[in-house]
């Protein structure tokens, strides 16, 4: 079949496909290089929207490859250039039409139809570049790879190959050609360390530095530097000198360690990073056919598996309903902010004054109960505003600025005259909070809203004794605050829509994901992880080794292993989060005895590391009193799996989220929970949990799923 039928025949898959044309334009080059066809990527929408490559797109370069290629074969033109729009290369396939995709043929197809028309540009009879003039991600960068030389934009703010982070490997040359360019070890970081690690993006400098581009010129006049260069290179003046690539024992060496990489971040619980890594380790004959073949055979086989339909999912979560929270109220009530307060100035109100000075660039004003503790708290933020000068992240001028906006005081009354929004961080306890809230109502303004950043007590109760309870919201940041994007919005009982809508314009401009969630205990990440914890505690409690309960959830790739989370979490948060929710639904929320003599014993671990694996710690192991009931991996693992179910069936019915996409969202943002499972509930309905559990599935068959 022709690249063409092949092409024609997936289109039908994407009927809402934005089409990329490819326009050629011919120009003479500088110093009498001879005349040369570029041809530019452009979807026809603003700057700001992204160039993909659906099959009528890759049709279109197709075409444009046709016309330079006769242009060449007739000696018309020395060269061929490839660049995007303004600050867009391309960003790769469009993956829309992948989620309905029902036949593995179909699936071939796509992967077949990219490689046959990117080679062609290998296979010109002039020399080709790729221009990178903007951000370039997966095929976007695949393009580039086919091409003889390539250059890249010292402005370029992205520049990836995410595809493991989705569930697919780079299956239009990337496998392939870039470790035969730069080397495996490069090519693993790019392809599996930096997938896996949250889809970490490279800067223009980075793509330069690792070999990916040949040459670097600044944003302003990049395409201008670049056909100077390209001229250089054409005339013979200019040699373009690639380090030898190590085809030895450093390969496998690149080989094995991307296989720890992936071990350690998905434990063997999705395949996209190993099927990678099985084409990165073949290709080191450079035998590019078979390479290719291998990467069409991989993109066939992950595109019918459940885990890129997961991906997917998750990502259209995170880059969609992120930005359109439910439930959330017209932005139009929201009030302005021209003041933050903040009560408390330990380590998490500390976090969150940088924050919000850092992204609201307004005055924020810390309190205490003592100036020690006030000059801690403003000292640690200029401390980390000194570490962002450092680092380059700001200038000099922008940190006097940001600190010159982070001020203590122990006088509630100056301090928050006149805040517009005034967020507390003090001790979770009730009546500490509900104190710090009268004391603050009777000194701002009436238009204030007042926040709490509780994990789990009651936002209601806590504005119950104020003659204003409606402009009460809870904030629930995760720590650490810089890192976790996620921000529960808690609308009490009297809440009302002003108050909201300012606590959501507020997350926005904190560029955070904000996910309205109702007054009920622990909120949505809390309540899941206590639930799901508490069910590898009691199984400890019983008397299943600490080690074995602790491997129980490993086959769901989780970022950390349950005891590592209960350390990352603390012991006494952990322990007096169990205790709210004991109070709020005793048959279903134990606590744990032992952990409860963990904290009273003061130990902050339960693991030790002294011979470079965790093991518990033998003083922790003296506090633990447990049963003869021993539990195996599968056991524990079904026992926690069916309780989470339960919860979040149990969640949606009292309508703490409006959604199951709201649980999934949640967890990916909040607690780090992988893409490939697409939060929980597509492996909960994937495993047949959720009807088993509680009747029904979470999500319809084809979402976050192969369609059947």
């Amino acid at each position: 079949m022709s690249t063409a039928e092949l092409l024609k025949g997936a289109a039908e898959l994407f009927p809402d496909e934005v089409v990329t044309s490819a326009h050629v334009r011919h120009l003479d080059l500088p110093q009498g290089a001879g005349r040369f066809a570029l041809i530019t990527l452009d979807n026809g929408l603003d700057h700001t929207k992204p160039t993909t490559l659906g099959p009528q797109s890759l049709a279109n370069l197709d075409r444009a490859i046709d016309q330079v290629e006769a242009e060449a074969a007739r000696g018309e033109i020395v060269g061929v250039g490839v660049t995007g729009k303004p600050f867009i290369f391309a960003v790769g396939a469009d993956l829309k039409g992948v989620e309905v995709i029902r036949r593995r043929e179909d699936a071939l197809a796509i992967g077949k139809g990219g490689h046959d028309i990117f080679r062609r540009l290998s296979s010109l009879a002039v020399p080709t570049f790729a221009y990178y003039n903007g951000a370039a991600m997966g095929g976007g960068v695949e393009v580039g790879l086919h091409c003889s030389y390539r250059t890249v934009s010292r402005a370029i703010p992205a520049f990836s190959l995410p595809e493991v982070f989705l569930g697919l490997v780079p299956g239009w040359g990337g496998c392939t050609l870039l470790p035969n360019l730069i080397g495996a070890d490069r090519a693993v970081s790019v392809i599996i360390e930096n997938s896996l690690n949250q889809n970490k993006q490279l800067k223009g400098e980075q793509v330069f530095e690792l070999g990916i581009a040949d040459a670097i010129f600044d944003g302003a006049d990049f395409l201008e530097q670049s056909l100077i260069w390209t001229a250089s290179v054409l005339r013979g003046e200019l040699e373009v000198d690639r380090p030898d690539v190590d085809r030895g024992e450093a390969w496998d060496q690149a080989v094995a360690r991307g296989r720890g990489i992936a071990d350690s971040k998905v434990h063997g619980a999705a395949p996209a990073a190993y099927r990678a890594l099985d084409i990165i380790a073949a290709a080191r004959n450079g035998d590019l056919r078979q390479g290719f073949d291998a990467e069409d055979r991989a993109l066939a086989d992950l595109i019918m598996g459940d885990e890129l339909r997961s991906g997917i999912y998750a990502f259209n979560l995170v880059q969609k309903r992120a930005k359109r929270p439910a439930g959330a109220p017209d932005r139009k009530l929201a009030r302005p902010v021209t003041k933050v307060g903040v009560v408390g100035a330990g380590l998490m109100a500390s976090q969150l004054a940088l924050l919000f000075a850092r992204r609201l660039e307004v005055p924020v004003v810390l309190t205490d109960i003592d100036r020690e503790r006030v000059d801690k708290g403003v000292g640690y933020v200029h401390g980390e505003i000194d570490k962002l000068l450092l680092k380059g992240r700001v200038n000099q001028d922008k940190a006097n600025r940001l600190k010159a906006l982070v001020t203590g005081s122990l006088d509630k009354a100056e301090a928050f005259a006149d805040a517009d929004f005034v967020i507390e961080a003090v001790f979770e306890e009730m009546g500490v909070k509900q104190q710090v809230f009268a004391e603050v109502e009777a000194v701002v303004p009436e238009h204030a809203v007042l926040a709490t950043n509780t994990s789990s007590l009651s936002v209601t109760e806590m504005a119950s004794k104020l003659r204003h309870p409606e402009r009460v919201v809870g904030f629930h940041f995760f720590n650490p605050v810089a890192v976790l994007p996620l921000l529960e919005i808690v609308r009490a009982e009297q809440t009302d829509d002003a108050s909201l809508a300012t606590a959501f314009a507020v997350a926005k401009s904190l560029k955070k994901t904000a996910v309205l969630v109702k007054d009920a205990p622990a909120f949505v990440v809390n309540r899941i992880l206590t639930r799901f914890l508490g069910e590898v505690l009691r199984s400890i409690d019983e008397g299943t080794p600490v080690e074995v309960a602790d491997r129980a959830l490993a086959p769901l790739g989780l970022p950390m292993s349950p005891i590592v989370l209960l350390e990352l979490v603390g012991p006494a948060v952990a322990h007096h989060v169990a205790g709210t929710l004991n109070a709020a639904f005793p048959d279903r929320f134990g606590v744990s005895e032992n952990l409860g003599r963990v904290v009273e014993a003061g130990k902050r671990n339960l693991y030790v590391y002294d011979s470079g694996k965790p093991e518990l710690d033998p003083e922790v192991a003296a506090l633990f009193e447990t049963g003869d009931t021993v539990l195996t991996e599968e056991q524990v693992r079904e026992r926690a799996l069916n309780a989470i179910a339960e919860e979040i069936r149990l969640m949606l019915d009292e309508g703490v989220v409006a959604e199951a996409q709201d649980i999934d969202l949640c967890l990916i943002t909040g607690a780090g929970w992988p893409f490939h499972l697409g939060g929980i509930t597509p492996y909960l309905d994937r495993e047949g949990v959720s009807e088993r559990v509680t009747g029904k599935r979470f999500l319809e068959p084809g979402v976050a799923s192969v369609p059947r």
